[in-house]
């Protein structure tokens, strides 16, 4: 279980930069260089090297190279895996929010009780 958490915890962390995220929504359209999928950030190309560590090691791109051309590639499975994880937690967190705005509706009539009387 802990592998599991483990590799969800780096499936959010990429997620969790514009840059990446950018990066991952250029994919989805299909494999792309290193050189096309650096080129609209206005970064040096280690830290676009960077930005695809972080993806590669999250599990949600795969790199291949063929002669001198490095090709990126989507891998959809961590998402899967993420959106799963969100989805069974979803009930819970909407149940919580349902008791907390029920508990603020609760404080807002007393408080209109007191102030009235």
């Amino acid at each position: 279980m802990k592998a599991a958490d483990d590799e969800l915890s780096r499936v959010f962390h990429a997620l969790a930069d514009p840059t990446r995220r950018a990066i991952l929504s250029r994919l989805h359209a299909g494999p792309a260089t290193v050189g096309a999928l650096a080129e609209p950030f206005a970064m040096s190309r280690p830290a676009i090297s960077q930005h695809l560590n972080v993806l590669e090691r999250a599990g949600l791109i795969e790199r291949t190279a063929t002669a001198q051309w490095r090709t990126c590639s989507l891998r959809t499975e961590p998402l899967d895996d993420a959106s799963a994880w969100v989805e069974r937690h979803r009930g819970e967190w909407n149940e919580r929010f349902d008791l907390l705005d029920e508990q603020l509706r609760r404080m807002k009539g007393d408080h209109h009780d007191r102030t009235s009387g």
